[in-house]
């Protein structure tokens, strides 16, 4: 019994060693499956990876070519243009050279013949002397003849016939005169009519944005935001307590404000201009601000109008007066700014009354007063002329400046001397090229029109309007046009310009013909 069990034995330790060396042999090919299939990954990842950098490296190297390629074509374009730039000025200077060989070629011509002329014309002057000398030597044979037959002196036949010319010249200017007379009373009704309409035109104008739009810039388009507030209650309280419309749309950095007070706008403007800066909008802040900007430019409107009343020396203006003159700094006509117009009124017609031995310092009063009725029309109903006169006459102002307010609209008839000069004054300032913005087109236009009619006649060589269109001078060629044809070309260019152009007063057409001698003392 202990022989088996220990055979038993034996053979359970055998068993147990093959067991155990079957499982570590197990083990040992689990372990080198492992191992191999790390092996396989890691070789696959390392694949992938050398795929991966050789797309990477395939990109960027197509990248850079496509880089190259597109600043080799901006290079080529770049260098293309300024080829053509240099080709496009040597051709100038060529063409510049070519002229300027043309013109000395043409001086050089002009000279000769100016040398040939001058000394045929010393030829003929020599000439000249001896025919006159020759006729002044007939002339008094033929006076003493004639003194012989007649049994009277030269002074006393001379006094005869200028008598009898003197007597014809008076007839003659007699019948011209009444001729003058029947044609001004033909074209009377002509020239009124044009009158009427080109005042009807002058009034006739549309209300343009630059009048009712004020632009306030911003730091940036974030401030945009910032303006509307939470639910628009920012924006909704400035409009409430300016009344102007802000208009924010694409416009970049830039709010609008519309409105047709300009004394509201220009509220708004600085009020805008203010909370942006400070950065803190909210509607408490915004009623402080605008009621801050409303004194800043009441304050801005008063001082406006003192400064012009002491460079006018003008006195004793009631407070009122001067706060409504004062709102005159925010308001326009067709663009002209209408407290600097009434300034200039002033002076214009302080100057002329001054010249006529007037009353210069009532002049410059009623000239300033006479549109300070536009400064109470947005608050107030009816004209300009009545709200003026209206204010006028409550504070005792002369009579002067009342007739001034109503006879410069023909609202009743010029009692005194200065209210004529006040309504000259007054259409001068507006009438005058580039005081008011819709004229300047047709200012320009009708330049440009006078210049043109008279280059399309042959033998005019320049011409240019001066004077503010009031005078148009035209040089003529002398080899084309002579002393004789100049009149005849000035009457036919000064009536075309009657039949086709519309034009205030006159214009005046001078037909200048310049004929040079020139010599060099050597």
């Amino acid at each position: 019994m202990t022989g088996v069990e220990a055979t038993l034995a034996g053979l359970a330790v055998a068993l147990a060693l093959i067991a155990f060396l079957v499982g570590r042999g197990r083990e040992r090919s689990r372990q080198r499956r492992e191992r191999e299939e790390a092996k396989d990954e890691a070789s696959r990842i390392l694949k992938r990876a050398r795929e991966e950098a050789e797309t990477l490296r395939e990109s960027a190297l197509l990248q850079g070519k496509e880089e190259v390629f597109r600043l080799r074509e901006g290079w080529e374009k770049e260098e293309d243009r300024r080829r053509e730039e240099i080709d496009r000025l040597e051709r100038r200077l060529d063409e510049r050279s070519e002229f300027l060989d043309r013109k000395f070629d043409s001086l050089s011509e002009r000279e000769a013949s100016q040398e040939t002329r001058l000394r045929e014309l010393d030829r003929r002057d020599q000439s000249l002397r001896d025919r006159i000398r020759n006729v002044e030597e007939q002339e008094q044979l033929v006076l003493e003849k004639l003194e012989a037959l007649a049994g009277q002196t030269a002074q006393e036949a001379k006094k005869e016939l200028a008598s009898a010319m003197l007597d014809q010249a008076r007839a003659g200017a007699a019948q011209d005169l009444r001729d003058i007379k029947e044609e001004a009373q033909r074209t009377a009704t002509k020239e009124a009519k044009k009158i009427l309409a080109l005042s009807i035109q002058r009034l006739a104008a549309d209300q343009t944005a630059e009048t009712t739009v004020s632009v306030v810039q911003l730091p940036s388009d974030e401030m945009k935001g910032r303006i509307i507030g939470r639910e628009g209650r920012n924006i909704r309280a400035f409009e409430q307590a300016t009344g102007v419309d802000v208009i924010i749309d694409d416009t970049p950095e830039a709010v609008v404000l519309s409105a047709f007070n300009p004394v509201r706008r220009e509220v708004a403007r600085i009020a805008l201009e203010k909370l942006v800066e400070d950065g803190r909008i909210h509607p408490g802040r915004i009623e402080e601000t605008v009621a801050k900007s409303e004194k800043e430019v009441e304050q801005g409107m008063l001082e406006a109008a003192e400064q012009v009343l002491y460079e006018l020396g003008i006195h004793n203006v009631h407070p009122e007066i001067v706060k409504v003159l004062g709102q005159l700094k925010f308001r326009t006509s067709f663009g002209q700014n209408q407290l600097g117009h009434s300034r200039e009124v002033a002076l214009l017609a302080g100057n002329m009354a001054a010249e006529m031995g007037l009353d210069a310092q009532l002049a410059k009063r009623a000239g300033l007063l006479h549109d300070i009725g536009k400064g109470m029309t947005h608050e107030q109903e009816g004209t300009h002329v009545e709200l003026g006169w209206r204010l006028c006459k409550k504070h005792k102002e002369p009579e002067v400046v009342l007739n001034a307010i109503k006879a410069h609209h023909d609202e009743e008839p010029h009692h005194f001397p200065e209210t004529f000069l006040v309504t000259a004054a007054d259409a001068i300032s507006g009438s005058r090229p580039g005081a008011r913005r819709e004229m300047f087109e047709g200012y320009v236009k009708r330049l440009e029109n006078l210049e043109e009619i008279a280059s399309a006649y042959p033998g005019v060589e320049r011409c240019f309007a001066i004077q503010a269109g009031r005078e148009l001078r035209v040089m003529v060629q002398p080899e084309k046009i002579s002393d004789q044809e100049m009149a005849q070309l000035s009457e036919t260019v000064a009536r075309k310009i009657e039949g086709e152009l519309q034009y205030p007063g006159q214009i005046k057409v001078v037909v200048i013909r310049e004929t040079r001698s020139v010599d060099f003392a050597r």
